[in-house]
């Protein structure tokens, strides 16, 4: 699972191995659970906020006995993708409300309809050549606007009352893009604004953010600051684009590598703009939730965190590890290096040194 290795019928042994890592696993997960306090604060007295990702509204029912800063990435398709039709306004409006009613008080970034690429919908079939190169995410929804519509008017008026919606725009490649969307977006507010007659102070207008997972988005990030709240780095994507890559193709898929000095210096980039217009950068992705590169993130400048859930107790253990003097100096260090090996076994190195080897590497003592 870690190193993405399927083994066909195993032998007695290595399925006993194998047993042997998932009770040291679980041993290590409990006793995460039991350790560290709630807060995900560094040595010196930064706290960062964890937030969860998910994409059915199952998934937050259980996770509240875990500690979360909100929802850092609802993926809005995967009720789309289980339905036999478009959901109409009411049907997702219900199912945004309990989302934001779950984690009252807590942002919760909702992603517009992101189809495409892998995921597509039975009853709107898309049939390409290249799909993940092609018609996907923002694409498709502004050249659907009245899907775009539906969704933006089912958000924002679950949030009356609420306030914690956060809107965040997958897929974006240039900024014509964004100002399109911004300009249905607040189309959609202005018409619920007369359709009920709300004030602006008590019907608020939601922070909208972009998802930077494409490299012309990272080439004109400065802009982009300049018209989001907040910036989201889709890691995944990412990578994906930023080598060529369908990491889905296993010819290809060992070039496929978040920890990557080209992506690291991608991501410098994104937070330097985020930070100099002075609006929050949120990772969510893979890298979120991989305790190798968790305080290299915290240099950078990122705000927030936001992962599968089982992934939180062993981030938050490592942040409360480091101070921020610790981590201007690995990062800097990190940056030296020019093969995603050596940064791994930097990284891999310094956690052994506090005492978190058994975050990396199961199984060792």
């Amino acid at each position: 699972g870690y190193k993405g290795s399927l083994f066909v019928k195993p032998g007695k042994k290595l399925l006993g191995e194998y047993k042997q890592l998932l009770q040291e696993e679980q041993h290590m997960l409990d006793d995460l659970h039991q350790k560290s306090p709630n807060k995900t604060t560094t040595l010196d007295g930064l706290t960062i906020p964890l937030m969860v990702n998910c994409g059915m509204v199952a998934d937050f029912q259980n996770e509240l006995d875990i500690d979360v800063e909100g929802v850092g990435l609802f993926r809005s398709e995967y009720p789309f993708m289980q339905s036999e039709r478009f959901p109409g306004e009411e049907e997702q409006r219900l199912l945004y409300r309990r989302i934001l009613k779950g984690y009252q008080g807590k942002p919760v970034v909702i992603r517009t309809l992101d189809i495409g690429g892998d995921k597509t919908l039975p009853y709107f079939p898309i049939v390409e050549e290249n799909p993940f190169l092609g018609w996907r995410g923002i694409r498709i929804t502004l050249d659907h606007p009245e899907i775009f519509h539906t969704q933006l008017r089912a958000m924002m008026l679950a949030n009356v009352g609420l306030g914690n919606l956060h809107i965040s725009l997958p897929m974006i490649s240039t900024l014509s893009e964004i100002d399109e969307s911004l300009i249905i977006i607040h189309q959609v507010y202005e018409e619920i604004l007369v359709e009920f007659g709300f004030s602006k102070t008590e019907f608020k207008f939601p922070k909208v953010g972009i998802v930077i997972e494409v490299p012309s988005a990272v080439y004109q990030i400065r802009a982009i600051a300049r018209r989001a709240d907040f910036l989201t780095i889709g890691s995944n994507d990412l990578t994906q684009y930023m080598f060529a890559v369908d990491r889905n193709n296993t010819r290809v898929s060992y070039l496929y590598k978040s920890l990557h000095p080209a992506i690291l210096l991608a991501l410098m980039e994104i937070c330097e703009a985020g930070n100099n217009a002075n609006i929050p950068v949120h990772v969510c992705g893979e890298i979120a939730g991989d305790p190798l590169a968790t305080i290299v993130l915290l240099a950078m400048g990122v705000n927030a965190l936001s992962m599968n859930i089982h992934s939180i107790p062993k981030v938050r253990r490592v942040i409360q590890k480091f101070d921020m003097n610790d981590a201007a100096d690995i990062l800097s260090t990190t940056l030296s290096y020019e093969s995603t090996f050596e940064v791994r076994q930097y990284l891999t190195e310094v956690l052994h040194q506090r005492g978190l080897a058994d975050l990396v590497d199961p199984g060792h003592h």
